[in-house]
């Protein structure tokens, strides 16, 4: 059995006029799958007439009792029955591995998600954003829910349960170096002593699942993940014994891509994040399991080298050594994946019809907003935070509303009307008289 995820740069035809992007995307994405594989990311990196630019993660699946995975799970719409009205929530959406100016680096987007957090009853949002390293500043009201399982509520096709905790397995490379392995199990051992978390159990896997990092022709972090038939394996023979999984490893990549990356003062894509999300995308579509994932240092060597003063979005990881408390923090109360429609609408779920708008860098395109546009979700796209990504979004049809806005702190106005029922355009001056039309 063989079970791995790899990149592929797909280019899709672009949509016809008038047709569904959604629907164009999955064929396009679809057609250029082979036996047992199933996509568990897509991004689209650049689009327009000539063609949607695609960064396809796909799961290969190969060899006998290997898990199969619906190569229609990613694509799925179950369209919303209603948007409802008892409370205001919010998804705030930074894609891994694009390069974004804010949330792009060491967990730089935790004062963004404390903002609009504010401004709303709950804040969904994802690893990338409060992920940082050892530091973890995650709203109270906030939900930490790994990308794919965010996709697919927007999607309509899964939702989530709040809970007080989880029990978290903690899963790490058998580390060569026994010192750097200590620092891991360190992590875990504090965050049962400081938060009380429960942790099961601290897994050491040998041979580990080897996870290698790379760059896309869009500049865009990518990679590759072999050996994940042992994860699985691992994860099948402790099933029911944990409610979410905390995963430590080594990414392979060479020491000089660090090194320039904290010389180039946040203008360099983090190259960690891209094989990150897609090993936990693989893993927590696989399983129905929150799942998050924190890199280990190479080797003691690496660790004590000295950086100096590095730019303040990486700071985070220049203090801290295991890296890993934040993912535990995180998965302590991490909401559990709900599948059954027939309780997404039980008292506490949160589904497709309690989102009331999300927030992302403006010229990001992907399921996430794809899902928005086709279920009616207002969208508020923020241009100062730059990415990698070429698209333009006022291109597609947005049924609840596409808001493009300069700043974070314009989307918390913006939210914090929207949450009391203020149109933006009556807060603005001059105020436009009314349109009269005669029918």
């Amino acid at each position: 059995m063989k079970l791995g995820v790899e990149n592929r740069t797909i280019m899709v035809p672009a949509p016809a006029q008038g047709g569904c992007p959604l629907e164009a995307l999955r064929r396009g994405c679809l057609a250029s799958l082979g036996e047992g594989e199933a996509p568990v990311r897509v991004v689209v990196s650049r689009s327009d007439a000539s063609g949607w630019l695609c960064e396809l993660a796909v799961l290969r699946s190969q060899g006998e009792q290997c898990p199969v995975l619906d190569p229609e799970l990613l694509f799925r719409l179950r369209p919303r029955e209603y948007a409802d009205a008892g409370s205001f929530n919010v998804a705030l959406l930074i894609p891994t591995g694009v390069g974004a100016q804010i949330g792009g680096h060491a967990g730089d987007g935790g004062a963004v998600a404390r903002l609009l957090a504010g401004t709303c009853d709950t804040l969904i949002t994802h690893p990338n954003v409060v992920n940082a390293s050892d530091i973890n500043e995650l709203p109270d009201n906030g939900l930490y829910v790994e990308g794919s399982v965010l996709t697919r509520v927007l999607m309509g096709t899964a939702a989530l349960r709040p809970v007080r905790s989880n029990r978290v397995l903690l899963v790490l490379d058998k580390h060569p170096d026994a010192e750097v392995g200590a620092l891991s199990i360190n992590a875990g051992a504090a965050a049962r002593a400081t938060m009380g978390v429960d942790i099961p159990e601290v897994v050491e896997l040998a041979p580990p699942v080897y996870m290698k990092a790379e760059f896309s022709e869009s500049g865009a972090a990518v990679g590759t993940v072999e050996r994940l038939e042992r994860l699985h394996e691992l994860i099948e023979s402790r099933r029911g014994q944990f409610d979410a999984l905390a995963l430590a490893s080594v990414v392979d990549l060479p020491w000089s891509v660090h090194e320039t990356y904290l010389a180039a003062e946040g203008e360099m894509v983090n190259p960690w994040g891209g094989v990150e999300a897609i090993l936990t995308h693989a893993i927590s579509m696989l399983h129905d399991l929150p799942t998050a994932h924190a890199p280990m240092m190479e080797s003691r060597e690496i660790l004590m080298e000295f950086t100096g003063v590095v730019d303040p979005r990486m700071a985070a990881e220049e203090i801290s050594s295991a890296f890993l408390h934040c993912v535990i923090k995180g998965l302590h109360r991490a909401p559990r994946i709900v599948t059954d429609p027939a309780q997404f609408h039980h008292p506490g779920i949160v589904a497709a019809e309690h989102v009331d708008c999300i927030v992302v860098p403006d010229g990001c395109l992907g399921l996430p907003v794809l899902a928005a546009a086709a279920q009616g979700i207002p969208v508020i796209a923020v241009r100062e935070n730059k990415t990698c990504m070429r698209n333009d979004l006022g291109a597609l049809a947005f049924c609840g509303g596409l808001h493009v806005v300069e700043t974070y702190l314009e989307a918390a106005g913006l939210l914090t009307a929207m949450r009391v029922g203020v149109s933006r355009e009556s807060v603005i001056r001059p105020l436009e008289h009314c349109r009269v039309t005669t029918f």
